[in-house]
């Protein structure tokens, strides 16, 4: 991919620029057509409805960054074809803010611990964190979910149980219960964590909230609102300082050091130049690349 869109497509044809807006209705409509389970039984998410509350709210909110966030990363999971419940896991583990720091150690997006991001081939050094980088953690995360989703036979709840909790304990747990992971019932495996039995749980209460919210008039109106759809772009060779490059480009410069808080201080290396942005503007990305 890179900084500037190229003319014509792989069979001669100019290629059509990437629309540089999204509807939410758009965005909320492609992650409930990409859910494993659609179903939402009477107050299924009656027990997490207070706790995750804040996720419509933010979702709707046209001053927070939370709906272009959710959309990039729904377009990424369907485009892996990978269920969409995978999406909320950026608003259990860090709100969907990508400068989320735990005290404990999980850091960005996704809140990886450095032991798993390094495994996963996200950079981690002196001056630069890319968990904090919006586009490497979810490269990373869509990764690892993928490789998940096949060890675990497509079964949704224990890929999400598994990103908790660590594959090798989930793998034991279905060893010792005698079935196929992919038929496996979370709910009869033993030896499993609380918080980690819960975790699918909470992703559909919160897919829930998400489809009873849409029904009432007001969150639905806020939704079908225009957002900027967000894209990896890569930086020229001699672009030295995220602001700046983002004021030559006609971008806005606190949205992108906001989006990309691995980028936001300090010159940029040759080595990390992928930052997520609004596809609008002269260096949007080539969405054929």
């Amino acid at each position: 991919m890179s900084g500037a869109p190229s003319g014509n497509g792989p069979d001669g044809t100019p290629r059509s620029a990437p629309p540089a807006t999204i509807s939410g209705s758009a965005i909320y409509r492609d992650f409930r057509e990409g859910l494993a389970d659609k179903t939402c039984a009477p107050g299924a998410s009656a027990r997490w409805k207070q706790h995750f509350a804040s996720a419509p709210k933010r979702l709707a909110n046209r001053g927070d960054d939370a709906l272009p966030l959710f959309g990039y990363v729904v377009d990424t999971l369907r485009d892996a074809r990978l269920p969409t419940e995978y999406a909320l896991i950026p608003f259990i583990e860090s709100g969907y803010k990508p400068a989320a720091r735990n005290p404990a150690g999980p850091t960005g997006l996704w809140q990886m611990i450095a032991r798993t991001a390094r495994h996963h081939r996200v950079t981690i050094r002196a001056g630069y964190d890319g968990r904090l980088s919006p586009v490497d953690s979810t490269r990373a995360a869509v990764r690892y979910l993928k490789t998940l989703h096949g060890t675990f036979g497509g079964n949704w709840q224990l890929v999400v149980m598994a990103y908790n909790a660590g594959e090798h304990r989930i793998l034991g747990a279905v060893k010792r219960s005698g079935h196929k992971a992919s038929s496996a019932d979370p709910d009869a495996l033993e030896g499993i964590p609380d918080i980690t039995r819960a975790y699918p749980r909470k992703l559909h209460a919160l897919s829930c909230l998400l489809e009873q919210a849409d029904d009432r008039d007001r969150w639905r109106d806020a939704m079908d609102r225009e957002v900027l759809r967000l894209a990896e772009v890569t930086l020229p060779d001699d672009a030295t300082d995220l602001r700046e490059w983002a004021r030559g480009a006609g971008q806005d410069p606190d949205l992108l050091a906001r989006l990309n808080p691995a980028h936001a201080a300090g010159p940029l290396r040759a080595a990390e130049r992928r930052i997520l942005a609004p596809t609008a503007g002269p260096s949007a990305p080539d969405a054929s690349e």
